[in-house]
């Protein structure tokens, strides 16, 4: 169901070993499962913990679980860890996670709006920001509209340009043109309020 790699395997073993208890195993569960704001949480869990439902993954050494309602979202996924000079990347990728990825046939605006909400919005979020899709114009035009943070932001530019548009053009081809329909001399604050920093999107 769920494929550790070697390298991860070790990684978890280390942090079980660090905690100095044999009454303890690692738990996976899935947050907003089927939703464009799914993720995934590892939780270390003692054995009584467990409600009996889980899917058993054997590891050497250990016992990873999933939470047994999560289990049908992570069909099929990888868990793989990069070791680096400052310590490792944690590399988990659960294709279902998200639910289906609308078709052609679910039409623009349901594609345009998945894709904000599962990899726009989430970095966006991170300077507090957010985007909405205001309106589809013919000839692939998307009008959107920045609220919080990117809302008056001095790189709202950059991250439309260099983020917002990029992202959307690379999973939907057929977008020719993405505005900001956003007045941005009202905002209350912004996350950069000159034109210096980083883009959002970045």
């Amino acid at each position: 169901m769920i494929d550790i790699s070697e390298t991860a395997q070790k990684h978890f073993r280390h942090l079980l070993d660090l905690q100095q208890s044999d009454d303890l195993s690692i738990r996976m569960h899935v947050l907003e499962a089927g939703t464009p704001a799914a993720n995934c949480e590892l939780e270390f869990c003692e054995n009584d913990e467990l409600v009996g439902d889980e899917w058993q993954v054997a590891c050497e050494g250990f016992t990873f679980y999933v939470d047994g309602p999560s289990a049908r979202w992570l069909e099929g996924a990888t868990i793989d860890f990069e070791p680096t000079k400052t310590g490792g990347l944690l590399n988990i990728q659960a294709p279902r996670i998200k639910g289906e990825v609308p078709g052609a046939e679910a039409g623009l605006a349901k594609r345009v709006q998945f894709v904000i909400d599962s990899e726009i919005n989430p970095k966006l979020a991170a300077h507090s920001g957010n985007v909405k899709l205001l309106d589809i114009e013919p000839g692939g035009i998307i009008v959107l509209l920045f609220g919080g943070g990117c809302h008056g932001c001095g790189m709202v530019d950059v991250t439309l340009k260099q983020g917002v548009e990029k992202t959307l053009k690379e999973m939907i081809p057929e977008i020719k043109v993405v505005r900001d329909a956003t007045d941005h001399t009202d905002g209350k604050q912004p996350y950069y309020k000159k034109h210096e920093g980083k883009s959002a999107m970045a």
